[in-house]
């Protein structure tokens, strides 16, 4: 795709359909462009706001390449999805970003931590485990974690003592050192065709311990100048060493200690990137966008600090989704409600969020937590 392309007529596919397809394809919408999406749920939020919807699942090679060779350029929402023929259409000269290489290095945690330790990119100790000898050698308190298919918390658990082993994940998986973390940060990076970094402010998050979800997101984060060039020096470097092309969301932990240590990386827009939406002179929507169509990256520049806070199904409902609390909420100064439009609530399920603007970050917050205390997503049956 060089600069002589005519982008008036530019058709971009997106594997899945979710919250983070629905965005992108109302940003690529809003540059004229043509969008088609391609997941299994009929009416999912992608394809309220796409041109076309393949209904289709994520390891269906069919419908996958009928994706790619309908539409310009490729890209993704979500990394659990099949990459062998993605692989093929790749090296026949089909534009998918990033490329399936890069998603299938990714998909596996184990292999993705092992590349970026051997290139020098700081990463708590780990292991691959192949017995319960493996386990008790490295020691504990431990977490182990699956090495293909873990999200959101899943796939992740803690093993306080040898007691422990007789409850372990029994799937592959490798085991990482419990890390002294004084807070988890994460920082948006776009990378385009052309080689071209850019990096959002460093962002702090908050974790809803229960399950172990991103709770809020702060920014910027409140660290010193040393930690913010230091963590944009390491993921700038991450981002390089993988090669890839896109949004990447890399998720670091601060130590008690003052390390920064990378955690993962997700290869499509992230969680802790909802922010941008209001909060940046460039969306990590949009970006993305601009990223795999080769047009060059936009300002990653912080208008406001901003607090974002996920909006997640009420525990004890479930079935079609009632918002609670919206008038409230909606009398909040500088507060943005996006509402996903997933047809079906359960406790938990990310349902939408909450972006609030302020001058003063910890007055943000202030609001952000007023607006999370009225706003519940309930369904129409109590379980």
């Amino acid at each position: 795709m060089n600069k002589d392309f005519n982008y008036s007529g530019l058709k971009i596919g997106i594997i899945g359909g979710g919250q983070l397809g629905k965005i992108m394809s109302q940003k690529a919408k809003k540059m004229g462009f043509h969008v088609t999406i391609l997941d299994p749920t009929v009416n999912c939020p992608a394809a309220q706001v796409s041109d076309k919807h393949i209904v289709g699942g994520f390891y269906d090679k069919e419908k996958l390449e009928q994706l790619v060779q309908e539409t310009d350029v490729t890209t993704f929402e979500l990394e659990h999805i099949d990459t062998s023929i993605l692989k093929e259409l790749y090296d026949n000269g089909h534009n998918i970003h990033p490329s399936p290489y890069v998603m299938e290095l990714i998909q596996n945690k184990y292999e993705q931590k092992k590349l970026l330790d051997e290139k020098g990119i700081p990463v708590p100790l780990y292991k691959d485990v192949k017995s319960d000898e493996d386990l008790a050698a490295f020691g504990f308190p431990v977490i182990q974690k699956v090495k293909l298919g873990g999200y959101d918390g899943k796939g992740v658990q803690m093993l306080k003592s040898q007691a422990d082993i007789k409850n372990c994940l029994e799937t592959e998986s490798f085991i990482e050192e419990l890390v002294d973390i004084d807070k988890e940060l994460a920082v948006i990076v776009a990378r385009n065709m052309e080689g071209e970094i850019k990096c959002y402010p460093v962002v702090e998050m908050l974790f809803d311990e229960r399950v172990n979800i991103c709770d809020s997101v702060m920014a910027p984060a409140r660290i010193s100048k040393e930690i913010e060039e230091k963590c944009i020096e390491i993921c700038t470097k991450s981002i390089q060493v993988l090669g890839g092309v896109g949004i990447f969301g890399v998720e670091l932990f601060l130590t008690k200690k003052g390390e920064i240590l990378v955690n993962e990386i997700a290869p499509r827009p992230h969680n802790s990137g909802h922010y941008t939406v209001e909060a940046c002179a460039t969306s990590q929507f949009e970006q993305i966008i601009r990223a795999v169509t080769n047009l060059p990256l936009g300002s990653t520049k912080l208008i406001s600090p901003s607090v974002m806070v996920n909006i997640l199904g009420e525990e004890g409902y479930e079935g079609e989704p009632f918002i609670d609390g919206i008038h409230e909420a909606l009398e909040i100064p500088e507060l943005s409600f996006h509402f996903y439009g997933k047809s079906y609530t359960k406790p938990f399920r990310k349902m939408g969020h909450i972006t609030v603007l302020d001058d003063d970050i910890d007055k943000a917050l202030e609001k952000a937590m007023k607006a999370k205390d009225v706003l519940k997503i309930k369904g129409s049956k109590k379980i």
